[in-house]
């Protein structure tokens, strides 16, 4: 079959290796479609963290299922269309053992710690595996991303009566966005490219925008906008100290800020804004099975505001220009870019 690899930064190919076996307790999945993530783009850059090469990237992705154990406890059928938990966990560390499996001390997740989706098939584990419900396949690989960002949420405590701000109007940050509106929230979002925004807002309704073209400018907008109370829940979804900090600076007294972007930078800031604020910092990572089973009913009922998110789509033997044209993207409305494995 083919397999999809990133062989070093800024080198993707398309190779040929050999089908999985399915094993007792797995199911052979034939991937339907598969998200390329912010962080499958710093894997190409070579800018992520968790990332060794080689590695077949991909962690969102849609299925059919091919080859599976018939009346099996999950209910899952052969041709049944899918989307799957990519988050491995140990089991046994002390934050499995306290049911945080998205936060296991060992995680590995599919297409960074370990061999991810952009194959033509793969294998996994039944109880990963979730029913789609009907949900159009391109839709179901957008669960997952989606799963992140309203872990965050959930995670920051956003109720309908707060202001949030979301910074970031990537993916991430889009559905961040989303997230806090489905709650009820008062919801502004922030980026440097204002294209960026004007698409956010344009298709997805928020209530404003801030061009963080400067920290003056920033500063300006988050005192116009809250009275210069500052923001109930701010969440960085970017992954940048100066962005980490806008969510410092932009929260009000006793506000929650949520960091669910991830990156190699430090950053050097008066840390007692902290104690001085009495700010709640919540560190967000991966989601949970029930992120994913929420989410699926939630995206079927919100259909035509959700697909607005996937803005390209490529075939796989064009997984190169995808990679190409995602890294070259400066500042337009390319949000999710979607692989069609089906073509």
């Amino acid at each position: 079959m083919k397999t999809i690899k990133i062989v070093k930064p800024h080198q993707v190919e398309i190779q040929e290796c050999e089908k999985p076996e399915r094993k007792e307790g797995e199911a052979l999945l034939k991937i339907l479609y598969g998200g390329i993530c912010g962080s499958d783009l710093g894997s190409y850059r070579g800018t992520f963290a968790y990332f060794d090469y080689p590695r077949t990237p991909g962690h969102e992705f849609s299925a059919e299922i091919v080859d599976i154990d018939e009346n099996n406890e999950y209910g899952l059928k052969k041709g049944m269309k899918v989307t799957c938990n990519p988050y491995f966990n140990c089991g046994h560390c002390y934050s499995c053992e306290r049911g945080l499996v998205n936060a296991c001390t060992d995680n590995q997740t599919m297409g960074v710690q370990r061999e991810g989706a952009f194959s033509e098939y793969i294998s996994m584990p039944l109880e990963r595996i979730y029913d789609g419900k009907g949900l159009d396949p391109k839709l179901l690989t957008i669960i997952e991303p989606f799963c992140i960002s309203w872990h965050g949420v959930k995670i920051g405590g956003v109720q309908k009566s707060d202001k949030v701000l979301v910074v970031g109007a990537g993916t991430i940050g889009v559905f961040a966005a989303l997230s806090a509106k489905l709650k009820g929230a008062e919801v502004y979002i922030c980026d440097v490219s204002e294209e960026k925004l004007d698409y956010a807002m344009e298709n997805f309704g928020f209530d404003g925008k801030i061009v963080n073209s400067s920290e003056e400018e920033f500063k300006k907008s988050v005192d116009e906008i809250t009275d210069n109370k500052g923001f109930d829940v701010c969440i960085e979804a970017v992954g940048l100290p100066q962005t980490f900090q806008n969510c410092i600076d932009a929260s009000c007294f006793g506000g929650n800020v949520v960091l669910i972007g991830v990156g190699k930078k430090n950053l050097d800031f008066n840390f007692t804004i902290i104690q001085k604020k009495e700010l709640n910092i919540f560190g967000s990572r991966n989601a949970l099975k029930e992120d994913f089973l929420d989410l699926i009913d939630l995206v079927k009922d919100n259909q035509e505001m959700v697909e607005k998110v996937i803005t390209n789509t490529y075939k796989m033997d064009d997984i190169k220009e995808a990679f190409n044209d995602f890294d070259n993207n400066k500042g337009g409305h390319m949000l999710k870019v979607v692989i069609d494995f089906t073509k």
